[in-house]
């Protein structure tokens, strides 16, 4: 299933800079053996070979999601935090909810739901800040969440969260938000490195490092632990920063330094680590970021759903810094999904730099070649000969694409309303004529209902 040829798409995207983002000349089919591209252009079909009609479609490389967090896939549209910002929302939604998942099947079901709704908008690699973890935690997440990905067939990325000390936010936590010693995540890590990590250039399976705030969760003797531990395992490294203003007032006040100086200071900048947001940063870090490596996850919807404000991509790009695009959990971004997010990130920076600001090439290669440089697999994230097969077509008959004129420009400028058709992972169909073979919708629906209904009831006693 992983051999195939792909013909006669209207237009391929090949997430590269520049004059190469766009095969425009002439038929450019797409021949696929063992999982890898192998030939491109204007291609006969061999004997035997299974084809697959593009005629219509729109031909890119699968997105690249470098920032969710899977188990919020049940806690949309919370009414408690749908009008907070971060603070009072984190309190409100995820920190009063997560006493609701002490159950595998719970958390199960939410993983489910968030890869079905990313692979049906052409998502073919996730990375799961999974910080749901706690002493005494009754399963076991991260292997939940692999087996998950591997049902579905997705590549996933699992940076591993944790938290060493109680926030202010967090003051009277339920056991299932119970902070996690230090040695006993080290010894957790390690053995999920043993069982997962894969560090094959197109990896199925990539363990990360990923304290959930460095500058409120750990101690900073911790985090400088945590980046020689993670070092050691040759394991690369992620965690939130500088969302919003705080971040700043606090790291100022607390340690008398930016947020991106205070991580320097401790061992966490480099080309072997990302932040998510990093929406508020002085130009000083900026510069920082883009000369150490360090990469951004840019979570457009999340940030402008919790008014938090709008990173500095921009400047980032023209800086040469590595920026790529992350989801975030579905209970901050009710559209989890990445059609909906690279929609975004287009409009927002020309609403604050100008209609020239970013391309929708600019988005597109930021979705996937960006990701996966982020994300350290520089063997998927375009469409070229000797790259993993992670590819996703888009019906132009789609409502949204009817009078368009630029075929091409139509996974970014659409956004949700346009139809993915096929979508493969490493040359295997995952997602054929817009569904996922063997996910029955009607019945994951139900019992998202049923699980959402629990989740009430376990926070309301």
């Amino acid at each position: 299933m992983s051999d195939c040829l792909i013909q006669n798409a209207t237009a391929v995207l090949t997430g590269l800079p520049e004059e190469r983002a766009r095969l425009s000349q002439g038929r450019c089919d797409v021949r696929v053996r063992q999982g890898k591209i192998t030939a491109m252009g204007a291609l006969v079909p061999e004997p035997g070979e299974v084809v697959h009609d593009a005629t219509d479609r729109v031909l890119a490389p699968g997105w690249v999601n470098t920032h969710h967090h899977l188990f919020q896939s049940l806690l949309k549209g919370v009414p408690a935090g749908l009008n907070a910002r971060l603070a009072e929302w984190l309190a409100a939604v995820p920190v009063r909810h997560r006493r609701a998942f002490d159950h595998e099947a719970v958390f199960r079901l939410a993983v489910r739901v968030g890869l079905s709704e990313l692979l049906l908008s052409g998502c073919t690699t996730v990375a799961d800040h999974q910080y749901h973890h706690y002493p005494d935690m009754p399963f076991d997440a991260t292997a939940v969440v692999f087996d998950e990905a591997d049902r579905l067939g997705v590549r996933m990325v699992v940076c591993r969260g944790v938290a060493t000390q109680v926030r202010q936010i967090d003051a009277t936590p339920s056991p299932q938000i119970a902070p996690e010693p230090l040695d006993l995540f080290f010894r957790k890590v390690a053995d999920d490195a043993t069982r997962f990590n894969d560090t094959a250039p197109d990896a199925m399976r990539r363990v990360v490092v990923a304290p959930t705030t460095p500058n409120w969760s750990v101690k900073p003797d911790e985090l400088r632990e945590i980046a020689r531990f993670a070092r050691s395992l040759q394991l690369r490294m992620h965690s939130h920063l500088s969302e919003t203003p705080d971040y700043g007032r606090h790291t100022a006040e607390v340690f008398g330094c930016t947020p991106l100086a205070f991580v320097e200071r401790h061992e966490w900048v480099g080309p072997d680590v990302w932040f998510a947001h990093l929406v508020w940063m002085e130009a000083t870090e900026q510069r920082l970021l883009a000369q150490s490596g360090t990469g951004m996850a840019h979570c457009p919807q999340c940030n402008a759903r919790l008014g938090s404000g709008t990173a500095p991509v921009v400047e980032l790009l023209r800086q040469g810094g590595k920026v790529s695009l992350g989801v975030d959990g579905a209970a901050s971004n009710e559209a989890a999904d990445m059609l909906s997010e690279v929609h975004m990130a287009y409009l927002m920076h020309r609403l604050r730099h100008g209609p020239d600001a970013l391309s929708t090439d600019d988005v597109m290669r930021m979705a996937t070649a960006g990701g996966a440089e982020v994300l350290g697999l520089p063997g998927i994230g375009t469409i070229e000969i000797g790259q993993a097969a992670d590819l996703a077509s888009y019906r132009l008959d789609s409502i949204a694409a009817i009078g368009l004129h630029d075929p091409g420009s139509a996974p970014v400028l659409c956004g949700r309303s346009l139809q993915t058709d096929t979508v493969w992972v490493a040359g295997k169909p995952v997602v054929q004529r817009g569904e996922i073979p063997g996910l029955d919708r009607t019945r994951l629906a139900a019992h998202a209902r049923e699980a959402v209904q629990q989740i009430v009831q376990t926070v309301a006693s």
